[in-house]
């Protein structure tokens, strides 16, 4: 299991993770990433686990954009 908070001067990270059906990763207010859906300025959107790294990937792009 992982679980992490991390303070940036742009705002707090937070990443836990234990296994596909249970994590969460969250920027901010901006990005959340919650097992089945992605919410992203406030828009929820179904999200699919494939692999760690292709989360990640996908929520360092959303970041990036929000």
């Amino acid at each position: 299991m992982l679980s992490e908070k991390v303070v940036l001067p742009a705002g707090m990270l937070e990443v836990f993770f234990e296994d596909q059906s249970r994590y969460l990763l969250r920027y901010r207010d901006l990005v959340e990433y919650r097992p089945g859906e992605k919410r992203v300025r406030g828009r929820r959107q179904p999200y699919a686990f494939r692999s760690v790294e292709q989360m990640r990937y996908d929520f360092e792009r959303d970041v990036e954009a929000a």
